[in-house]
């Protein structure tokens, strides 16, 4: 019995991991109910105009400048994980080189995502307006 709750857990922890890595790389997983409830999860993928494309848990996307973006969410995510990634739309290139994408909370239901092209030569500035994929993981 024990070790059986223990297989549970740790089970439990692997799937949500899982869940976690495929959202942050635009995938999906299905899990079952009971580690579903265990965690909040949201996520959306937004063009670099500042369109939001899909979502779960995202009410809209405001472009607030270059490369800039903040995205409103329908829960408290204060002491969420947050993570992002540049991504292609339709698979066209993001453009030049790397691309990088910074995430972080302006406040309890709002992030903040600013998103470059830190190879960028000029006339082209670092802050850079990219397709890109944000997800929150809370518990």
């Amino acid at each position: 019995m024990f070790t059986r709750k223990i297989f549970r857990a740790r089970t439990s922890h692997f799937i949500r991991v899982l869940g976690a890595v495929a959202l942050a790389v635009g995938g999906a997983v299905v899990t079952s109910s009971a580690s579903a409830n265990a965690a909040t999860m949201g996520w959306a993928k937004v063009s670099s105009s500042g369109v939001l494309l899909a979502e779960s848990g995202v009410s809209k996307v405001i472009k607030v400048g270059r490369g800039r973006y903040e995205a409103i969410t329908t829960v408290d995510i204060s002491k969420c994980a947050l993570t992002g990634t540049v991504n292609t739309i339709g698979g066209t290139d993001p453009g030049p080189g790397s691309g990088s994408i910074l995430v972080g909370d302006v406040n309890s239901t709002t992030l903040f995502i600013r998103t470059a092209t830190p190879s960028a030569t000029f006339p082209k500035t670092v802050d850079d307006d990219r397709a890109f994929s944000v997800a929150f993981f809370c518990h």
